[in-house]
């Protein structure tokens, strides 16, 4: 066994390279890094709880259970317990770092051992069209902060795009006039987005009416602001946006809390209802497999349940 700094253990030093090579070759998301981090630690502290020495050969099915056990009884912080998709990401975190362990030669258990709970079909939750409308209506236009939000809530609903690869945009890198830019999005995947008209419209409207030098195509407007000020400390951050989008979807009394997130599958949802295909959303929205854009087949599930009902049995015969 490599020898281990004084007060780690072996699982520890092996996790910690395992983040690594996330961050490093994958090109994780901080998001997913973070909760990686977060999901091994809670399985490494339960081991050191349970007095279980913290060798790679100490994980076993017998402490597999044990541990799958405990998280059931987990408290969510909430008065209730860890949802079954919760549990489901820390079996999922363990996994990895198995496949991980065996891919670099270590003799430790088979990952597909560990079997991952069943879980209920996602729900996707999505506005209709009237609900787009009132939301994207919803900021005042009198000041420089709701026509910057105005802006944002065109882009994401024109884009699909994730809060995070939103909050990241430069007003240097985004073609007016195309149209058109170029992101790295999730897992280091780039991909071209594209603009309605409408959206390009207010993000100019929004630039135009900016005084400043700053790099960042989406900033605060509220608080001290010094001429000197990096770039990187007026940018809108990703939980600023969340909580903007919430606060105009209780404005305007709409009945799902909104989120960046609902307006991506809303996104997805108006293209498959006008007849975009689900590789081409696929390819708009940036996933890696098909197999996740597939969670928004219930609109065209729909479809299909109301063309049979219009017209199954209506021949006579």
């Amino acid at each position: 066994m490599t020898a281990q700094p004084a007060g780690r253990s072996e699982i520890a030093a092996r996790a910690s390279e395992f983040l690594d090579y996330l961050q490093v070759e994958r090109g994780s998301s901080p998001l997913t890094i973070r909760n990686y981090k977060h999901y091994l630690n809670r399985f490494i502290n339960w081991l050191g709880s349970r007095g279980i020495r913290q060798g790679l050969a100490d994980i076993n099915q017998e402490v597999v259970r044990q541990y799958r056990v405990f998280l059931s009884q987990l408290s969510d912080g909430k008065g209730g317990s860890l949802s079954r998709r919760t549990q489901g990401y820390h079996a999922i975190a363990l996994r990895s770092f198995l496949k991980w362990l065996i891919k670099n030669d270590y003799p430790v258990m088979s990952p597909e051992k560990i079997d991952l709970p069943k879980i209920g079909e996602r729900q996707v939750k999505f506005l209709t069209g009237e609900h787009v409308d009132r939301l994207l209506n919803s900021p005042s236009l009198s000041t420089i902060n709701g026509k910057r939000d105005k802006a944002i809530l065109e882009v994401l609903f024109s884009t699909g795009l994730r809060v995070s690869e939103l909050s990241k945009l430069d007003r240097d890198k985004i073609d007016l006039e195309r149209r058109e830019f170029g992101i790295v999005g999730k897992g280091g995947r780039a991909r071209v987005v594209f603009l309605s008209t409408r959206a390009a419209e207010w993000v100019k409207k929004y630039i135009n009416n900016r005084k400043d030098h700053y790099k960042p195509l989406f900033i605060r407007h509220k608080g001290k602001v010094d001429p000197v000020t990096p770039d990187e400390k007026m940018r809108l951050t990703p939980r600023s946006v969340q909580r903007m989008i919430k606060k105009y979807g209780r404005k305007i009394k709409l009945p799902i809390d909104v989120t960046p997130h609902v307006l991506r599958h809303s996104f997805a949802t108006d293209l498959l209802m006008a007849g975009a295909d689900l590789r081409s959303v696929q390819e708009m929205l940036g996933h890696k497999n098909v197999s996740t854009t597939q969670i928004y087949t219930h609109v065209t599930n729909k479809q299909l349940r109301e063309v049979h009902s219009a017209f199954h049995g209506k021949g006579g015969n």
